[in-house]
């Protein structure tokens, strides 16, 4: 366990954004986020959450575990790259695999695949479990995913995602009949209910702002383009479950039906971002899935 201490020198920062800031690249601001969460950061000695503002002259300590060994290993598991270049690559995620170990997924992982084609061409920013992960998308959504090769890429790619530059649009099949455009604006925290689930409450939650584009409706089910303002965990299901229309398939926010989905009906189907070193714009999109498309067909 290493520490990082220093004298908050400004009022209204946020803990997590000084903490990320002042290790110099060494913690992205979600990892910062994670440690603070687990009890890891101390204000004037006392443990503070996440959403904590500082004020000038406070004292921070932060403790940073050491990389743990791990038995992570690589595993030959294709991989559908879209573009991959010496400091990141695309990849286009499929319905069902997670994308990095952790409780009891340690293999079969999109990491483990990533070790395999990588080697140790991945930025180590989020430690052993996460190598080059900048973002993530559930289990059961599919879709397009950005990793980092190297930590300078990590860095920049990180930082427009705080600062809501990168862009992220998903197609999703919803519950319901939605009639018109919108926006949810509604803060995400973790849920008092059950600590596994987010849930929309104004305690110890973020900014989280979607907005939604009706490609179709169905008699009982609506085709949505989302476009994420934030990227909050489980953000568009939460979201989607707030406003009354939860993703069609969602065993978690919705009823879990129907069974032939197994699980959401979500795709992330555009990213676009500033290249990190390049400073080139660049945009991708991938086709919606079989899963997906047939789930359409089943309801025309």
């Amino acid at each position: 366990m290493r520490t990082l201490e220093f004298i908050a020198e400004n009022d209204g920062e946020r803990i997590d954004k000084a903490v990320a800031a002042v290790s110099d690249g060494e913690l992205t601001r979600s990892y910062a986020a994670v440690l603070i969460w687990n009890g890891g950061c101390k204000v004037n000695g006392v443990a503070v959450p996440k959403n904590y503002k500082l004020k000038a002259g406070d004292s921070v300590c932060m403790e940073i575990p050491e990389p743990q060994s791990t038995e992570i290993l690589p595993e030959d598991i294709p991989l559908d790259i879209v573009y991959e270049d010496n400091d990141l690559l695309i990849v286009n995620k499929p319905k069902g695999m997670v994308v990095h170990p952790a409780h009891s997924h340690y293999s079969g992982t999109l990491v483990n695949a990533l070790m395999h084609h990588c080697g140790d061409s991945l930025s180590g920013i989020n430690g052993e479990a996460r190598p080059g992960i900048v973002h993530r998308i559930d289990m059961n959504t599919s879709g397009l995913l950005i990793v980092a090769k190297s930590d300078i890429a990590h860095r920049g790619l990180a930082e427009q995602i705080s600062v809501h530059s990168f862009r992220r649009e998903y197609e999703a099949v919803v519950c319901g009949n939605i009639k018109d455009d919108g926006t949810v604006n509604a803060p995400i925290g973790r849920s008092k209910a059950d600590r596994k689930k987010m849930a929309v409450t104004a305690e110890n939650s973020r900014e989280a702002i979607t907005h939604y584009s009706v490609i179709r409706n169905y008699s009982a089910y609506t085709h949505l383009r989302l476009r994420l303002e934030t990227g909050r965990t489980h953000q568009i299901r939460v979201h989607m479950a707030y406003i009354g229309h939860p993703v069609a398939g969602d065993e978690v926010y919705g009823n879990g039906k129907p069974a032939s989905l197994h699980g959401q009906c979500l795709h992330a189907k555009t990213i676009g971002f500033v290249h990190p070193v390049t400073g080139e714009y660049m945009e991708f999109d991938s086709e919606l899935p079989e899963y997906f498309t047939n789930f359409l067909k089943s309801i025309e």
